[in-house]
């Protein structure tokens, strides 16, 4: 049986979310994720999916969803079909921190991809100018926490904000988060309240 556009997009969901966590996610962390209205919505969409033999699930344990092996062989042909498939999974502040959302969206970006686990975040605001980063432009992510002085990282603060700078180390345990543009302050952060995501590797920009 095909699956519909938002079937697809649940698993999918799932699947990056697995990727990124080591563990499926929740029912209420899918609404939130694809911005739908209700569990019950969620509930239906899982349900059909078990039908089709693209999920099951285990009763005895939570967090108990599982892409069956017909969901990795449908995309297994689709990768080999078009390209790597590198996941959009939300913004990144260039400006003042914001909160990064996760969204199940796709890049094919081929080659750009090789890294495991190289994933993709569309730039908001105008902080790392000087370093020809703008406003609107998609820069693709190595997942590490290990990176040097001058490094451009995604870095959370808190565990909650997300932000886009060029990391360096200073005294007394802090990390500053350096923008590339001359009007913006640095952020000063201890480095037990910082967690690096990983280290930008390109810069993609679409021109009319």
């Amino acid at each position: 049986m095909a699956l519909t556009r938002r079937q697809k997009q649940v698993l999918d969901f799932i699947a990056q979310f697995v990727e990124l966590h080591g563990y499926s996610p929740s029912y209420q962390e899918i609404a939130e994720g694809l911005g739908l209205g209700s569990l019950a919505t969620v509930h239906k969409h899982i349900h059909a999916l078990e039908a089709k033999h693209y999920l099951k699930r285990s009763f005895n344990r939570s967090r108990s969803l599982d892409l069956t092996q017909k969901y990795l062989q449908m995309e297994q042909r689709r990768q080999e079909a078009s390209g790597a498939r590198v996941p959009l999974l939300g913004r990144i502040a260039a400006g003042s921190p914001v909160e990064a959302v996760e969204n199940p969206e796709n890049l094919d970006l081929g080659v750009l991809a090789s890294h495991p686990g190289t994933y993709a975040l569309q730039v908001r605001g105008d902080s790392m100018i000087e370093d020809h980063i703008c406003d609107g432009d998609v820069v693709l992510v190595e997942p590490s926490t290990e990176v040097h002085d001058g490094d451009i990282v995604v870095a959370l603060i808190g565990g909650q904000e997300a932000t886009l700078k060029r990391f360096y180390r200073e005294p007394g345990g802090f990390a500053r988060l350096q923008p590339a543009n001359a009007n913006m302050q640095p952020i000063r952060v201890p480095l037990s309240e910082l967690q690096i995501q990983g280290r930008v590797l390109a810069v993609l920009r679409k021109y009319r």
